[in-house]
């Protein structure tokens, strides 16, 4: 599939002024770009906040050769060594440094891959910087953090949220009338808020919805919720715990009773009829839980797990 098709390489930003960051965070990339300098790197946050298209812009603002390897497909420590060394042990084009940017890292084993990647940064350290990305911080070792400055990704406050929100809000209706979609505002703010800060997720779906119904109206409201739903009961049956709490707490700002109702309401053509009767118990105790518990999220996760052990889908 060609990259122009993709909203997400189409229209990815190409310059850190682009990006859309908390404001700290983007002045802290723009004075590396004005610098010329160029540290060792390891960014960290959620999917879909721009870790790669901000370690992607930096290179090309700073015009020097980089090669982007994911460590989640390329972890294998011999795949790692020979690209790594093909790329860093050859002259620069333009003369200057090369980048390598390792996404996912926190995919590399930490007991043999990461410890050689340590090696990899002090070997090549004379010609080449290496920015590495990951969701958790803490899947990589120690001596990685000590050498490469780390960045988080996310917002100090709601603040900083809702002023990105309205930024991504911009782009997202100039992308949409570039692509001569119709749209409604408060149908893209809805689409917007629930899926805020994964920007990727956002224009995933823009462009699924447009593509299928040829605008973003109030019509896709209710397809959104029913697709949101299925990706629930597919992490449920097929026991994803990460996947299952990760979508928990995404929708945990619906009201917990409204999720247990909803899987109440669209159970009968997922879940097999002789394990109904057990999750529409199971489904009344947590609605039960759910008026005096602390944490809702938490009495939510409890409750899908408890579904996923007892209960058998189609």
């Amino acid at each position: 599939m060609s990259n122009d098709f993709l909203w997400v390489e189409k229209y990815r930003p190409k310059t850190v002024a682009e990006t859309i960051l908390p404001d700290g965070l983007k002045q802290t990339f723009q004075k590396i770009v004005d610098s010329g300098e160029l540290p060792n790197m390891l960014f960290t946050g959620t999917a879909g906040l721009g870790k790669t298209t901000i370690a992607r812009a930096i290179c090309n603002e700073l015009d020097v050769d980089y090669i982007l390897i994911n460590g989640s497909e390329e972890g294998n420590i011999d795949t790692l060594r020979t690209k790594i060394k093909q790329f860093a042990s050859t002259v620069s084009l333009q003369g200057g440094i090369k980048v390598v940017i390792l996404d996912e890292a926190d995919y590399l084993n930490p007991q043999s891959t990461q410890p050689a990647l340590r090696a990899f940064i002090e070997e090549y350290s004379n010609n080449c910087r290496f920015i590495l990305t990951c969701n958790f911080k803490n899947r990589i070792i120690e001596p990685l953090h000590s050498r490469c400055g780390v960045y988080e990704f996310g917002f100090a406050s709601k603040a900083q949220a809702t002023a990105c929100a309205g930024q991504f809000m911009d782009k997202s209706i100039a992308i949409l009338e570039a692509e001569n979609i119709t749209y409604d505002k408060s149908t893209l703010a809805t689409l917007i808020m629930k899926h805020m800060p994964d920007w990727r997720r956002v224009l995933n779906e823009l462009q699924r919805y447009s593509i299928a119904t040829g605008n973003i109206d109030s019509n896709i409201l209710s397809n959104l919720a029913d697709s949101n739903y299925n990706d629930l009961f597919h992490y449920l049956k097929s026991k994803d715990f990460k996947k299952m709490r990760k979508w928990v707490a995404d929708n945990i700002d619906t009201d917990a009773a409204a999720i247990f109702r909803a899987i109440y309401d669209r159970m009968t053509d997922k879940v097999e009829p002789g394990s109904i009767p057990q999750l529409v118990l199971i489904l009344a105790d947590y609605q039960y839980k759910n008026a005096f518990v602390a944490d809702h999220e938490l009495n939510v996760v409890a409750c899908m797990t408890e579904v996923m052990a007892n209960v058998n889908f189609n």
